[in-house]
């Protein structure tokens, strides 16, 4: 399976004053898989240092000294371990700290060997007040589920992806093609961006197999919470977890997940299951001016769960629903939402944990809420998930009179059109967002 970030592990490679390298992001996102292809397509040589299958080579990096690493990882594994040739891959690092630790001396004493680190639960280790984090020694590259034009990859439309890449704000799309799209999109939606959903579906093409498949990796999520929470906030994980799919797209109210829970323990467990890349927050941001998160209220909110067909999964919606029904309007427009915030952030820059915000106006007289809010080539682009026609678009309209920005973006299931400033979008080419916004904002 083709991964867009295979580009940027390439590039790295060729660096010529490169850092080691720490791959992140979620339990099962193909962190792994993606680097293995990467060593064993790029390298004369992939060498696999597994902490969890091989805790006796934790003592290995007893030392700091890159050097006495190698060679003692050498000699125990059997493999030789060589400058320019051999991918040195440290898998489940955060059950080795001292592993993290040596990157910066792989990088002051040892620039040349290609080193990568992996994790699923990595986040807890390099957020923990204790550990010290080797800051201008590594690099981070964040790998999150596929994206919709990676899932077409993947089912063999690379004809389509390459139609999507090369559609200009003023092509007319065939109405075959546009249909084509949104069932193939819709399809996306049930099944999600998860690596082995995905690939269950090339090899039997078995929808109800791919549910059976995403109820285990929930199951395997629920099952990672011993390793990062107590006891006592075990509970409220699993409560969190189990409501999350349903307060997708809402302002979050602590009440709703349980209102016989302290607002603090969800707030921790909220804390927790971000940290795992299981819940993705949206601020609300005043969008006054740049940076946007300069100017973030965090106690208003909203969230996205890491998948959207794993989310449709937590929530039992039909497969038949999920197949015919016009998607902006499924669970009151949350599952549009979800969708086009998880294509937002799998197109963000992989070197930065991306985040998302919206807005809201909350007065009597004017109430007024705009989906996501973000910001593209210096510009603050404002963006609307709605079924429709872009003359109903009140708070985008309004946004954008108060903001005095240029361009709106109105996502819906309607072909691509720009009417005067706003850009009717299909769902399917989120991906293209960045070049439209240069093209319309240049023009």
């Amino acid at each position: 399976m083709q991964r867009d970030i295979e580009q940027d592990l390439i590039h790295w490679k060729q660096q010529m004053n490169r850092l080691p390298l720490l791959l992140r992001g979620a339990r099962q996102v193909g962190k792994s898989y993606v680097v293995e292809k990467f060593g064993q397509s790029h390298f004369e040589q992939l060498v696999v240092i597994n902490f969890e299958l091989q805790p006796e080579l934790i003592q290995c990096f007893n030392t700091l000294e890159p050097k006495e690493i190698i060679a003692a990882l050498g000699i125990l594994t059997r493999q030789r371990i060589e400058v320019n040739r051999t991918l040195l891959f440290l898998d489940e690092i955060q059950d080795c700290p001292n592993a993290i630790r040596s990157l910066r001396y792989f990088k002051e004493k040892l620039p040349e060997l290609h080193v990568i680190g992996a994790g699923s639960l990595l986040e807890f280790v390099l957020n923990d007040a204790d550990f010290r984090m080797p800051v201008g020694r590594v690099q981070s590259l964040y790998l999150k589920p596929l994206s919709f034009k990676e899932y077409l990859t993947a089912i063999g439309y690379e004809e389509l992806r390459a139609f999507l890449e090369n559609t200009a704000i003023n092509t007319v799309i065939n109405p075959a093609i546009h249909q084509q799209l949104l069932k193939l999109t819709r399809e996306y939606t049930m099944l999600g961006g998860m690596p082995a959903v995905v690939q269950e579906y090339i090899t039997t093409g078995d929808l109800h197999q791919c549910q059976h498949l995403q109820t285990v990796l929930l199951n395997t999520y629920r099952n990672d919470f011993g390793k990062y929470a107590t006891h006592a906030e075990h509970k409220h994980l699993q409560r969190l977890f189990e409501k999350a799919p349903g307060l997708i797209a809402q302002h979050f109210k602590y009440t709703k997940v349980d209102p016989d829970l302290r607002s603090r323990d969800i707030k921790n467990a909220l804390a927790l299951l971000q940290q795992a890349g299981l819940i993705y927050p949206i601020y609300t941001t005043a969008a006054s001016g740049l940076p946007l998160e300069s100017v973030v209220n965090e106690k208003k909110f909203k969230i996205l769960f890491l998948d959207v067909g794993l989310a449709m999964r937590a929530s039992r919606l039909d497969i038949e629903l999920l197949l015919q029904e016009d998607l902006l309007l499924l669970n009151r427009g949350a599952v549009a939402e979800q969708l086009v915030g998880q294509e937002l952030l799998a197109y963000s820059s992989p070197y930065d944990d991306a985040a998302l915000y919206f807005w809201c106006r909350e007065k009597k007289s004017s109430q007024a809420e705009v989906d996501f809010v973000i910001n593209m080539h210096t510009q603050i682009i404002p963006i609307e998930v709605k079924a429709g026609t872009t003359g109903r678009l009140k708070s985008l309209n309004m946004f954008m009179d108060e903001k005095q920005v240029s361009l709106g973006i109105h996502v819906s299931q309607q072909p691509l059109s720009l009417t005067k400033n706003i850009l009717s979008l299909p769902l399917y080419l989120i991906g293209e967002l960045p070049r439209f916004v240069r093209d319309c904002t240049c023009a």
